[in-house]
């Protein structure tokens, strides 16, 4: 267990005492700024959150497994998916079998279309970055 909830992104993975969760959530982290650069990466709930138009994506680390929480998201992804074990919101992986790289950047492009949908149809001037309303 954490000593103290981390602050940061950089913080969080830091106190992850498995040097292999370290690694794929590192990896995680480094595939969604990659794919979406404006994102702003923030701790909400405990653990590291990217916001684009509204919350896109998080990520944690547990004692046997590491998961990736796109939302409702993952139904559209159920076939490519099959492998992992999921849950309404959530897709469980092991460290040492991290999600592809090539799904888990076709799961982020994905939120950040439906995010920015959504706020395009409420037709409401925001910041991309915090989505929240200018």
């Amino acid at each position: 267990m954490r000593a103290e909830p981390a602050k940061t992104v950089d913080e969080y993975i830091s106190q992850i005492q498995s040097e292999e969760s370290r690694k794929a959530l590192e990896s995680l982290r480094i595939i969604i700024r990659s794919e979406i650069p404006e994102a702003q990466e923030v701790i909400s709930y405990g653990i590291p959150t990217f916001k684009f138009y509204g919350m896109l994506v998080s990520f944690a680390a547990f004692k046997n497994h590491c998961s990736l929480f796109p939302g409702h998201t993952v139904a559209e992804f159920e076939k490519q998916l099959s492998g992992y074990k999921t849950s309404k919101g959530t897709i469980q992986f092991l460290p040492e079998d991290p999600l592809p790289e090539s799904l888990v950047r076709a799961i982020v492009r994905r939120r950040s279309q439906e995010n920015r949908q959504a706020y395009e149809a409420k037709n409401v001037k925001i910041s991309p970055v915090e989505g929240n309303p200018q």
